[in-house]
């Protein structure tokens, strides 16, 4: 699983897991458990619904967010 963050046209950006990133053939991505970034509802997203299918032309862009395994990793430090 991959978090992601999906910046919607006209709309507060959603938050939520995906099992594989989308590719270029895709039209639409399916966004599991939709939280804003700050982890409450989004307002226009019923409680009970746990997958959205959001179509690719209303989408800005993606972010993706890093796993637990790449935070882990050291990069580049100045001292």
């Amino acid at each position: 699983m991959q978090t992601i963050i999906v910046h919607i046209n006209s709309e507060d950006p959603v938050m939520g897991e995906v099992d594989e990133l989308p590719g270029t053939q895709d039209q639409l991505i399916m966004l599991q458990n939709p939280r804003r970034r700050d982890g409450k509802d989004v307002h226009y997203i019923d409680e009970d619904v746990n997958v959205i299918i959001i179509p690719f032309h209303r989408v800005n862009f993606i972010q993706i967010l890093p796993t637990a395994d790449a935070e882990e990793i050291i990069g580049f430090v100045r001292e």
